[in-house]
């Protein structure tokens, strides 16, 4: 199977099937944690991410809710205005052949992941080449939603729900380094400072997860609409340094700001008049879990 890009990941033991909607497969290995580790030599060695399975598992579902209301039909979905399918519970981006959009594409990047975690693969699945979605538009996927193919696929998806919230926290872990610095000069440590922050809770823990997922890294020459890019990197640089707010607070007021420029600029309404409301809606999940805490 070729796959366009490769993945590491580095887990520590204990995490496994994450539970969700159409899955009954999750371990209750809840002391168990998961450590995502760079080079030695990262620029955000001292900005760690660690969470217990239990936060992974919280993770991950409210990542899941946040893109599919937790259904298990969204798995395998075809948004309207957009030119590509979205799969797994972070609706991961796949682009069909000849298709090159602007948005970073991440769904074969999990299937090299899932292949070099030996996790097992539909036959067809694997056997695609190019590695391309297999509907050119979404009247072709429509027209076998309800097919065995497609069945198939999302029930694959529903029973790797923990090996895909483990894939979107490697890549956000990832993403640091190259978030600092790529930010200007005289800015890097303050991004620094604010990742360290957002990192000490749950909270602020999902909140850089699920932005990193939900609108990528911010490093993409291509994800901008007049100049202006609307990733992680972005809401970073727009916190405000209130003494009286949270970090997450301010992450969450800074990524508002962030989306509404993003709606703003763009040709499509779509995106101010349907899109917009449920980015802001997502927003309001960036809070604090209500039992979980990270000891440092």
């Amino acid at each position: 199977m070729t796959f366009k890009s490769s993945v590491v990941l580095l887990v520590a033991a204990g995490i496994l099937a994450l539970a969700g909607c159409g899955s009954d497969k999750r371990t209750d290995s809840t002391d168990a944690e998961v450590a995502i580790s760079d080079a030695p030599d990262s620029p955000v060695a001292d900005v760690s991410m660690v969470l217990s399975s239990a936060q992974l598992d919280w993770v991950g579902q409210q990542i899941f809710r946040n893109e599919c209301a937790g259904r298990f039909q969204c798995l395998v979905h075809w948004n309207d205005g957009e030119a590509f399918p979205s799969l797994g519970i972070g609706h991961f981006i796949w682009y069909p052949e000849g298709v090159e959009g602007r948005f970073v594409e991440s769904f074969p990047a999990l299937m090299e992941y899932m292949e070099q975690r030996q996790v097992n693969i539909p036959e067809w699945l694997r056997a695609l080449e190019p590695f391309d979605a297999p509907w050119r538009e979404k009247a072709d996927f429509l027209a076998v939603d309800d097919s065995p193919r497609v069945a198939e696929l999302r029930e694959f998806l529903a029973g790797t729900q923990g090996i895909q919230a483990e894939f979107i926290f490697r890549r956000a872990r990832q993403s640091l380094g190259k978030i600092i610095e790529a930010a200007p000069d005289d800015q890097k440590p303050e991004i620094a400072a604010r990742l360290e922050s957002l990192s000490r809770t749950p909270g602020g823990v999902y909140a850089i997860i699920d932005y990193v997922n939900f609108k990528g890294e911010g490093l993409s020459s291509t994800e901008r609409y007049e100049g202006q890019g609307w990733g992680l990197l972005q809401v970073l640089l727009e916190m405000s340094e209130s003494p009286d707010q949270s970090a997450l607070v301010k992450f969450r007021e800074a990524a508002d700001t962030v989306l509404t420029r993003r709606a703003a600029n763009a040709e499509n309404p779509i995106e101010r008049e349907r899109w917009l409301p449920g980015w802001r809606k997502r927003l309001e999940t960036y809070a604090e879990p209500p039992v979980f805490k990270i000891s440092k």
